[in-house]
């Protein structure tokens, strides 16, 4: 029995498609993107402390554009890495940005209505 010629794309649900579930999560990737930023700097106006090393020292030096240009260099590293996979595995990188970043927006959301 061999997999070749087979089409990965068959245990998708209904008509979805890897390109199709790939703009998906780009859309994902934007939306946890905004959430993680909005949060954190909420929780910072609070008095709460961001617990990453490199996120802290980019919004200490340079504030929301420290942690834009950190969430860039991010999205940056995933697009140029893209490519080097094919094309039905190609959704794993917006999946691999956007699930910790939801991860990080839902613990801020937690942590700041503990001190609300």
């Amino acid at each position: 029995m061999s997999s070749e010629g087979a089409v990965p794309y068959r245990h998708l649900p209904g008509d979805v498609t890897p390109g199709t579930l790939e703009r998906l999560l780009w859309v994902v990737v934007v939306l946890a993107l905004i959430a993680d930023v909005m949060t954190t700097f909420v929780g910072l106006e609070l008095g709460l402390s961001e617990s990453n090393p490199a996120a802290r020292g980019a919004i200490e030096g340079y504030g929301v554009v420290g942690m834009l240009a950190l969430k860039a260099f991010a999205v940056t590293v995933g697009l140029v890495c893209r490519p080097l996979l094919e094309r039905p595995y190609r959704p794993i990188v917006p999946a691999g940005l956007a699930v910790p970043w939801l991860v990080a927006a839902a613990l801020n959301v937690y942590t700041i209505s503990a001190v609300l």
